[in-house]
């Protein structure tokens, strides 16, 4: 699937983050859902889930921000625009 791909991306790209940062813990993302990028929050949720098991960002708590531009030029994206880390 395509969407398990991205997120689990995402999640390996988060996590490397947390430990160049030295965290011990990822607690929280934010992430826009570009108004084209066939994911909703539930689903994108269902797949950090299984994605983040074993990892720094198990748990960790998301919130979305989701486009209804699908004129912007990010509308297929997917973004993670931040990362919420316990040092």
């Amino acid at each position: 699937m395509h969407e398990s791909g991205l997120v689990r991306d995402m999640v390996h790209r988060i996590e490397v983050a947390a430990r160049s940062a030295g965290a011990e813990r990822v607690s929280g993302a934010r992430v826009w859902l570009g108004a084209l990028s066939d994911l909703s929050a539930e689903h994108f949720c269902e797949h950090f889930a299984a994605a983040a098991r074993g990892t720094l960002a198990e748990g960790a708590i998301l919130t979305f921000e989701v486009s209804d531009d699908a004129d912007h030029p990010e509308a297929q994206g997917v973004i993670i625009q931040s990362i919420d880390l316990e040092v």
